[in-house]
């Protein structure tokens, strides 16, 4: 079991579960944090190998139960697919190691409840990696709604696509319903699916219709998602594996200004719109724009999470968070499936039902 990590005289210690793409950025996380990776662990040897070669980690182990065992851990990532999540989870809850688990969470609740109530009866943190959250624009759109910058928020609109960087296919991973589970809509959807919550509030019911347009896969790889939130606030979800290029953006409007932010085509700052200066037009208002320095979301993302586990600040992205997340892209899945409004108290349990 780990030792104290509220100790301001020790150095917390780090090990990384899967050590694919996403990893690097939580091991750039860490460092970045003055915390010391000195663990990974992955069940491709070569990889792994090369791995710890390409980031200087001292140990390496093929089992995750082991790692737990012996490596004296106070915190792990957890960058594997999603359904050895709960597996790990429950192991590091038992060892009494503090989790960031990567996105989404489970695609089953009941195991993503058990993953929450496995950490809360150990004591340990768990965290979320729904990085949209630490992203600097994100961050600074929720301070200005919570202050009240534009008033109550009426409509949001929230869009991640993309096209593969210009491949000639899908990764094979993403390319079918056993390997992927879902195309786009939970690829990319569950990301704003959290987002829409964190900046809005909870969600009432869901209308969806998902496309296969491009790809010769067996998943969607267009989607739009209508959103109703209990506020009574009316959002957009947009996803899709058939755009020309990358976009991450949304458009936050509310009954005294609007927040907008995209990566495409323009520089990545935050525009405010409001109107306090006398004579402003139906065209022309009160501008503020807001650039942003430093660290990358994934990275501050993991900042974050060492912050909570050190007792710093409120944790970014609970399970709870994680949880709500997925039960948006279920009853997305069911109204997509259905042709109809879901309600989430309605939404499926698990990713198979919702794609019975």
């Amino acid at each position: 079991m780990a030792t104290n990590p509220h100790n301001s005289e020790r150095r917390l210690r780090a090990g990384v579960v899967g050590v694919g793409g996403i990893a690097r950025e939580h091991v750039k996380g860490y460092r970045a944090a003055g915390v010391d990776v000195v663990a990974i662990c992955d069940i491709d040897p070569a990889v792994l190998e090369d791995r710890a070669n390409a980031w200087d980690i001292p140990t390496t182990y093929l089992d995750y139960e082991r790692m737990l065992a012996e490596s004296e851990l106070d915190v792990v990532s957890i960058s594997t697919p999603v359904s050895t999540h709960h597996p790990i989870t429950l192991a590091a809850a038992k060892a009494g190691v503090h989790v960031l688990c990567e996105k989404p969470i489970s695609l089953d609740l009941e195991k993503a409840r058990e993953m929450i109530e496995a950490c809360d009866r150990a004591g340990v943190t768990l965290m979320i990696g729904h990085q949209l959250r630490s992203a600097g624009a994100v961050a600074k759109a929720k301070q200005l709604i919570n202050e009240g910058a534009i008033g109550d928020v009426t409509f949001v609109r929230l869009r991640q696509a993309h096209d593969w960087g210009g491949l000639d296919a899908v990764r094979p991973s993403f390319a079918t319903r056993e390997s992927g589970g879902g195309g786009t809509l939970l690829d990319n959807g569950c990301h704003l699916m959290d987002l829409a919550r964190h900046l809005v509030g909870d969600v009432e019911n869901v209308y969806t219709r998902m496309a296969t347009l491009r790809w010769p896969i067996e998943l969607e790889d267009t989607s739009l998602v209508s959103v109703r939130f209990k506020s009574g606030a009316l959002g957009s979800i947009e996803n899709s594996w058939t755009a020309t290029g990358w976009e991450e953006a949304f458009w936050v409007y509310g009954t005294r200004g609007s927040l907008e932010w995209t990566n495409r085509h323009q520089e990545p700052v935050l525009v405010h719109s409001f109107r306090e200066s006398p004579a402003t037009t139906w065209a022309e208002t009160d501008v503020a724009r807001v650039d942003f320095a430093g660290e990358a979301p994934h990275v501050r993302h993991v900042r974050a999470f060492v912050e909570a586990v050190q007792g710093q600040r409120d944790v970014a992205c609970t399970g709870e968070d994680g949880l709500e997340a997925v039960r948006m892209v279920l009853a997305a899945y069911d109204s997509a499936h259905a042709g109809r409004e879901v309600a989430l108290s309605d939404a499926s349990v698990t990713l198979s039902e919702a794609n019975a």
